[in-house]
């Protein structure tokens, strides 16, 4: 290989890991280098990786985007005999974080939400989001070009319905949709009269310049101290479990999924450690992993083993026509595999059979060592939480602090715990009627200050190495007001009831979701998301297959699974109350039970905020339980506080019954 062609090569990895988000290590990626690099070349690498962002214009700035886009877009939809085009925030493993690469809805429109799709036809174009962006998307997408829908109230397929011509095509990236998802789309165009047409090539990637490649970051092995279960017992287990069922081969699309599986962690993609990936779980405990080889770290291949094997990404099409030529069937999710992997194999004469991806349900199963693992990163957690709030209570009512700036002290605070590896999702700050916004995100423009009299929703978690966390907690600002404690106590009223909730093995999250919205129902009230999600051992702070929510789900809450406990409530115009605790399902035992019972045990550890609490709305056993909570919080975490905070927290989680309205 020439001199030339080796910069050629290392320019074509550093594009790729300038497409990476850059993670608390900015190096980390030069152990992808080899020979590793000394001192002067690691100088060089960083100067050139630099050098490079500096002169790369993704497009992916501030918007509104220009118009220059859009045009661009239909005219490339005419020379491919398009009438109409969707665009999808989504990525070929439909997952929650996006690669830069996969926001083409934000380069076309200048969104830059976590929701949302884009339907634009000749004359038209729409774009569709939910209620937590209302106020986002009229500032970062030009009016002029785009209507402005609802992803569930005014969803894109009834606006396509009325506003697709006769006989005209609609197209899509096959990649980005999966069959589940495509069938509100062909039934708008059977009413419309037009054609669902599957695309060769997405065409915005044909318009976009500078779009990012691939995103390239290093894959390592997460060790058994933190995984509990070696990957080739996992793949032994679940092939066996193939081979029960008839199953020659599982395709695997999500990137979660797989580094449960081979026990590996990536950082390709925000906030979930995890490398874009796909792979194919055969019935004898073969694994065929479809991804760049230049992400594995020297030494990962003996941690895969010789029954992993490395593959090409573009292998995966002759892959998927071998497994439609095998005599038993393969298994794919239809809910959550892109529809040009069932089109291939269908296209090969052969079908996948539809279930639920094998990885989903043990993963939610948390071992004994990953449930330690929560317990111990949520001390950590604890600990940065109590310093936060003790600094909160001393600055928060000079009214100098902002929403964006009360978020990056608790990340920076977070950072300096053992085992950090970055937060787990952006932390959502909303004061006073900013926290009635669900999932509110405040933004240079909308950085509202803090101010006494309001209530802050402070929603937030972190990635450490042995766990992942996600907490809510709804603070005062000053003295709160009688109608914030009385929906507060009611909001608190139904995280007490589900955290102590005894149910029989086989309960689903559904028929416990009513327990905590029950005494908001009292009052007249309620709220329009859910109770509870599954969380991740150091992956997805929003995992399946199990929930507590009204909507109907039949996964059966079971020991190790770890869920969120989030009752809340949101007056428009005024406040937004939530309060979250992670908790782990626990096998509980009941004098003269005749089946098997559970419970919930309780991980999150921080003071819920006194000064909210009306205590003549609270029984004596649902005072008991939050002073046994504060008792453990105080207990846990004074002795690694600082004697400043520790004698902050000692106020704070004292009794509710000595003046639980003063101030802390």
């Amino acid at each position: 290989m020439t001199s030339d062609q080796n910069d050629a090569a290392l320019d074509d990895l550093l594009r790729g890991v300038i497409a990476a988000p850059e993670g608390i290590d900015p190096n980390a990626w030069m152990a992808l280098v080899q020979p590793p690099p000394d001192e002067a070349a690691r100088e060089r690498l960083r100067a050139r990786k630099i050098a490079l962002a500096a002169a790369t214009d993704d497009g992916l700035g501030p918007g509104p985007a220009p118009r220059a886009r859009l045009d661009a877009l239909r005219a490339e939809m005419v020379r491919r005999g398009l009438d109409g085009f969707i665009v999808p925030r989504a990525d070929a493993h439909h997952s929650e974080y996006l690669p830069r690469r996969a926001e083409r809805l934000r380069w076309l429109t200048g969104f830059a939400g976590s929701a949302g799709l884009a339907v634009v036809l000749a004359r038209r174009a729409a774009i569709f989001i939910d209620g937590r962006y209302t106020l986002q998307v009229r500032s970062e997408v030009d009016g002029d070009v785009f209507e402005f829908g609802h992803l569930t109230d005014d969803p894109a397929d009834r606006w396509l319905a009325g506003a697709l011509p006769a006989g005209a095509k609609l197209g899509y990236d096959p990649w980005l949709h999966t069959p589940e998802g495509l069938g509100r789309y062909r039934d708008a165009c059977a009413k419309a009269g037009a054609e669902l047409v599957a695309c060769d090539g997405n065409p915005i990637d044909a318009i976009w310049d500078n779009q990012p490649p691939p995103p390239i970051s290093p894959l390592v092995a997460h060790g058994i101290d933190f995984a509990g279960e070696s990957a080739a017992d996992k793949r032994a287990r679940l092939a066996a479990g193939l081979r029960d069922d008839g199953i020659a081969a599982a395709v695997i699309s999500a990137p979660e999924s797989i580094a449960w599986l081979l026990n590996v962690r990536g950082a390709d993609v925000p906030n979930c450690p995890m490398s874009l990936a796909f792979a194919i779980l055969h019935d004898d405990g073969r694994v065929d992993l479809f991804i760049d080889r230049r992400k594995l770290v020297p030494g990962l291949d003996a941690h895969l083993g010789d029954r992993v094997s490395i593959r090409d990404p573009g292998d995966l099409g002759p892959a998927l026509d071998a497994l439609a030529a095998a005599e038993r069937p393969a298994l794919a999710d239809r809910a959550a595999t892109s529809a040009w992997i069932f089109d291939r194999v269908a296209a090969a004469g052969g079908s996948l059979r539809p279930g639920a991806d094998p990885c989903a349900l043990p993963k939610a199963r948390k071992n004994p060592t990953e449930v330690a693992g929560a317990r111990a990163a949520h001390r950590r957690d604890g600990v940065a939480m109590a310093r936060f709030l003790a600094w909160l209570d001393a600055t928060a009512p000079g009214a100098t602090l902002t929403e964006i700036a009360v978020a990056e002290r608790l990340a920076a605070l977070r950072a300096e715990g053992k085992r950090f590896r970055g937060l787990s999702f952006p932390t959502i700050a909303g004061a006073g009627p900013d926290g009635a916004i669900v999932h509110y995100r405040a933004h240079p423009d909308h950085d509202r200050r803090i101010e006494p009299g309001m209530l802050l929703l402070l929603d937030s978690g972190a990635q450490y190495l042995d766990g992942t966390t996600d907490i809510i907690r709804t603070i005062a600002i000053g003295t709160p007001s009688a109608e914030q404690r009385r929906h507060f106590t009611a909001v608190l009223k139904g995280h007490i009831a589900l955290a102590t909730a005894r149910f029989p093995a086989g309960t689903s999250g559904s028929q416990l979701d009513g327990l905590a919205r029950a005494p908001l129902w009292r009052l007249g009230l309620d709220y329009d998301h859910g109770t509870g999600h599954g969380v991740g051992s150091y992956l997805g702070v929003h995992e399946g297959p199990q929930r507590i929510a009204k909507a109907p789900n039949r996964v059966a809450l079971e020991p190790g699974m770890i869920c969120s406990n989030e009752p809340g409530y949101y007056r428009t115009g005024a406040h937004g109350i939530r309060i979250e605790n992670l908790v782990t399902v626990i096998a509980v035992s009941i004098a003269g039970a005749d089946r098997p019972m559970l419970g919930f045990e309780t991980l999150t550890l921080a003071p819920i905020d006194r000064r909210l609490i009306d205590p003549a709305m609270l029984v004596e056993s649902e005072i008991a339980w939050l002073d046994r909570y504060h008792a453990r919080v105080r207990d846990t975490l004074a002795p690694t506080l600082d004697a400043e905070t520790a004698t902050w927290l000692a106020a704070a989680t004292r009794p509710l019954g000595e003046g639980c309205v003063s101030r802390r």
